[in-house]
């Protein structure tokens, strides 16, 4: 018998925040990317932008105010996830250079739906496939060399990770 991975497939807004050549990331609370460093963003609600949504999801997740310069991009990875009658996930991310206009970094507040446990600011040498999602990995290749490739990216043995 022929296993078929079924697909959930999420869409979602990410936000690229450099402070000191520190990247701003969040620690995942859920989800495929669950107890790893993930970028701050998510998915839309019913009638809502691309950009009110990033600016929803990034205050929610961070607690700061942000402004949104460029969208830089958008990447697609492809990853097993055992979720409801999901077997894998394929993530379609949009991503954005931004800047910081208001708040702090405080504690998200938490209700359904939120992923977030927090902000933190990560330089590269802390990052690795062992503690990121692939968002935060593709982020600092976008910091170093401008691009992000225009293949899907494939993580076969892509490990939730339980505490």
């Amino acid at each position: 018998m022929v296993s078929v991975e079924k697909f959930h497939r999420a869409f979602g807004v990410y936000g690229i925040l450099i402070k000191n050549g520190k990247l701003l990331v969040i620690n995942k609370s859920g989800g495929p990317y669950k107890n790893r460093f993930d970028l701050p963003g998510g998915n839309l609600e019913d009638g809502e932008g691309l950009f009110q949504a990033l600016r929803r999801e990034f205050e929610e997740e961070t607690g700061i105010d942000i402004e949104i310069k460029e969208q830089i991009g958008a990447v697609d990875f492809m990853l097993p996830w055992d979720w409801k009658d999901y077997t894998a996930v394929h993530h379609i991310a949009i991503f954005y250079l931004v800047n910081k206009i208001g708040g702090e970094i405080s504690e998200p507040e938490q209700f359904d739906g939120q992923d977030s446990l927090g902000a933190v600011w990560v330089s590269k040498r802390e990052i690795s496939q062992e503690n990121a999602s692939p968002l935060v990995l593709k982020a600092f290749q976008w910091l170093r060399t401008g691009e992000f490739g225009i293949q899907t990216y494939h993580y076969r043995n892509w490990e939730i990770k339980q505490l």
